[in-house]
């Protein structure tokens, strides 16, 4: 066991702890959190979805075993290409995905947002990497790292408003931290609030002119005003993190999820809550992925190249930051965005590409952990 582990589980030990734990718990919440969709879906038959939900889990495992042994350098040249290909795939998507609720987010089974948020992160990585001496230069440094993050991100505004936002508040953070003016940051950002409550008005001058802007203007509005009726998924949630409590039903012996639409995915953190109670599915939960982001920034902090420091930055911010969002929204602190849990939440492209960013992450940890038993 000790030599597989040396041989397989390179890198940092308590990343691949956390990694473990999460996928074993991701696998029981995704039994017991799924019995609404089967019963909508298979006739009340979880079977299928347990089975495909741990295949998933288990392709992401060899994922990152793989990703190890990749020099993390191949990665930022892959990033010139991929920008491109995420960019192709998101137009197309656009105009040809399938539909959900006014959005088009998926193609031929398979998400590209989540292929673009991964490349978008790897490309500001190398980008602030060749360009850290004009950075602060508007033209010359900034422009060449922030066309890529508005046209990713307006391409994936009009079907999936969350995933945009965070993405782009995820790389102007690494801008920021790359050394780029605030000045010039906030003025782009002004900008795009005032472009989106452009649309808003725009909508509201002609209603149904943007369908998807009427999603985001019900949702925010329903959580402003309370309405029990209107925001019935979050008063479930609500119901289950209280009948949680301190410790939780037991495996389970929840009853909120039987009527949660999303509670394998949007809603699992307060399914997870009410079957295992704050301290272990709440509190607990968090802390693992704490301990993931700080393992991360300490990671950061000891690799030499700049590039793979911005990198491993990016996909653990992205990962914590949506994390905080699923959890927001399971506890009612936020309104209903469609973020899952990462290696939680049931998904096949979320769970994979999530995957990719933990081996990416372990791959560079691997390179530190070789230097230095400190990490």
């Amino acid at each position: 066991m000790q030599n597989f582990i040396e041989k397989y589980l390179k890198g940092d030990k308590v990343i691949w702890t956390v990694i473990i734990l999460l996928s074993l718990y991701s696998i029981i919440m995704a039994y017991s959190s799924s019995s609404n969709l089967a019963f909508r879906i298979a006739g009340g038959n979880v079977a299928p979805y347990i089975i495909k939900h741990t295949i998933i889990i288990i392709i992401g495992i060899i994922l990152i075993i793989y990703l190890q042994f990749f020099p993390y350098k191949y990665f930022s040249r892959l990033s010139q290409i991929g920008i491109f290909v995420s960019i192709i795939l998101l137009f197309v998507t656009l105009l040809f995905g399938v539909s959900k609720g006014n959005a088009s987010r998926w193609i031929m089974g398979f998400q590209p947002s989540d292929f673009a948020k991964l490349i978008l992160i790897l490309y500001v990585s190398r980008t602030l990497t060749t360009k850290k001496d004009e950075i602060k230069d508007f033209k010359k440094g900034l422009m060449p790292i922030l066309w890529p993050v508005l046209v990713i991100c307006g391409l994936i505004l009009p079907a999936d408003f969350s995933t945009a936002a965070m993405l782009l508040i995820v790389c102007f953070t690494m801008m920021f931290i790359g050394g780029a003016k605030i000045t010039h940051l906030a003025s782009i950002i002004g900008t795009a609030i005032v472009g989106f409550l452009f649309l808003i008005l725009l909508n509201m001058a002609f209603p149904g002119f943007l369908p998807r802007v009427d999603t985001w203007e019900k949702r925010m509005m329903s959580y402003g005003s309370g309405n029990k009726q209107e925001n019935y998924q979050a008063e479930m949630a609500k119901r289950a993190v209280a009948n949680g409590f301190l410790f939780g039903k037991g495996p389970g012996k929840g009853h909120v999820k039987n009527d949660l639409y999303s509670a394998q995915s949007d809603f699992i953190y307060a399914s997870s809550i009410e079957e295992f109670g704050s301290i272990i599915g709440g509190i607990g939960l968090l802390l693992l992925y704490m301990i993931l982001f700080f393992r991360a920034i300490r990671i950061m902090n000891k690799v030499d190249s700049k590039f793979a420091s911005y990198l491993v930055f990016g996909l653990s911010f992205m990962l914590i930051f949506q994390s905080f969002i699923n959890m927001g929204v399971g506890v009612n602190l936020f309104p209903v965005t469609g973020q899952p849990l990462p290696l939680i939440s049931m998904g096949g492209t979320s769970i994979l590409f999530t995957c990719v960013s933990l081996g990416i992450i372990l791959n560079v940890s691997s390179t530190v952990y070789n230097e230095s038993n400190n990490v």
